[in-house]
């Protein structure tokens, strides 16, 4: 089901997010429609809050990065309670915003 995307400026994208617990109920269901939602709208990311739920989830879809990263061709990943941590000696790899 294509959600509704929720915009700039709406109370929901300033919420502090909630870590999603093993038992996170409808979990498989709100990932099918994030990634639903994200093609829709012709993106290649989408984080749960912008589909009002306020979890650390993130949908990514990385065929984008096919060219620098073959392995990835085809693929998608999802980021659940994703932590973001530096790695010097990984080459960094620029593109440009797709993200809705």
């Amino acid at each position: 089901m294509v959600l509704p995307i929720y915009l700039y400026g709406h109370p929901v994208l300033r919420t502090a997010t909630r870590e999603v617990t093993p038992d996170q109920e409808n979990l498989a269901e709100l990932i099918a429609n994030m990634k639903e939602t994200m093609y829709a709208t012709d993106g290649i990311g989408i984080a749960a809050p912008q589909v009002g739920q306020s979890l650390r989830l993130v949908y990514i879809d990385v065929d984008v990065l096919k060219d620098d990263m073959p392995e990835l061709a085809g693929k998608n990943m999802v980021l659940i309670n994703p932590e973001v941590t530096v790695d010097e000696t990984v080459k960094p790899v620029s593109r440009e915003e797709g993200c809705l």
